[in-house]
C-alpha cells in the first residue's frame, strides 16, 4: 500500500470517531448542564472581576480640567535641600524631604472608552509620585537623586497598570507630567491639568520670584 493511505485511513478513522462521540453526548442530559454550569460561572467571574475593577474606581479623583489637582509647598531645610508638603483637594497633607533645584509632579490619568466615553462620563486622576531635580549635570550624576510614591494605595485590581498593559477595554490610561520647576523656600504652586497637559502655576511672590530667575 502507498506512503497517502496512511493519512486517509486515520482522516477515516478520526470522523467515525467524531461522529460517534458526538451521538453518544448529544444523548447525554449532562451535556446541557456543563453548558449551564460553565455559563454560570463564567457569570460569577465577570461579577467579581467588575466589582474589583469597581473598587480600585474609588482610588481615583473626578478630574475636571483647569481645576488645582494639588498645591505644592516649600521649606528650605540647607543649600539644595526643601521640605515638599503636597495638599490635595480633600484636604490631606503629606511632607517629602526632597533634593536638588528643580521639583516635579506625576499623575496618574485614566480616561474612559466605549459607552462609558460615548455618554461623556468624567476621566479620573490619582497622584504618582513627586521627584527633585540638579540644575546641573555633574550634581545630577553625583549627588543624591529624591523620588518619593505619592499614590494611595487602592483596592482591587490595579485598572490604571491593565490599561497601560493593554488589558482594559473600559478605560485608556496615561502619565501627566508637570513640567519641572524651582524650589525655593516659601513657594507656593498649584497643579492644574490643561489640554497640553499638567501646569505647574506660581501662588505667591517667592514662586513667582523663583520661576522669574530660573527662566
Amino acid at each position: 500500500m502507498s506512503f497517502e493511505t496512511v493519512p486517509l485511513v486515520i482522516i477515516i478513522i478520526c470522523v467515525l470517531l467524531v461522529i460517534g462521540g458526538a451521538a453518544i453526548l448529544l444523548r447525554q442530559k449532562w451535556l446541557v448542564q456543563w453548558f449551564k454550569g460553565t455559563a454560570g460561572l463564567l457569570l460569577v467571574g465577570l461579577a467579581v472581576y467588575f466589582s474589583l475593577f469597581a473598587l480600585n474606581l474609588f482610588s481615583y479623583n473626578e478630574l475636571r480640567e483647569g481645576s488645582p489637582i494639588a498645591t505644592v509647598s516649600f521649606r528650605q531645610m540647607g543649600p539644595q535641600q526643601y521640605m515638599a508638603t503636597v495638599s490635595e483637594p480633600d484636604g490631606s497633607n503629606v511632607d517629602y524631604p526632597l533634593s536638588g533645584d528643580l521639583w516635579q509632579i506625576d499623575a496618574r490619568i485614566v480616561r474612559w472608552k466605549g459607552l462609558f466615553a460615548l455618554f461623556g462620563f468624567s476621566p479620573g486622576y490619582q497622584l504618582d509620585r513627586i521627584q527633585g531635580r540638579y540644575l546641573t549635570l555633574e550634581d545630577e550624576r553625583s549627588k543624591e537623586r529624591t523620588v518619593y510614591e505619592v499614590i494611595k494605595p487602592g483596592i482591587g485590581i490595579d485598572i490604571w497598570h491593565n490599561a497601560r498593559e493593554g488589558w482594559s477595554m473600559l478605560v485608556d490610561a496615561r502619565y501627566g507630567s508637570a513640567t519641572y520647576l524651582p524650589m525655593a523656600d516659601s513657594a507656593i504652586f498649584e497643579v492644574v491639568l490643561t489640554p497640553s497637559g499638567l501646569v505647574g502655576r506660581p501662588l505667591n511672590g517667592s514662586a513667582e520670584q523663583a520661576v522669574g530667575r530660573w527662566e
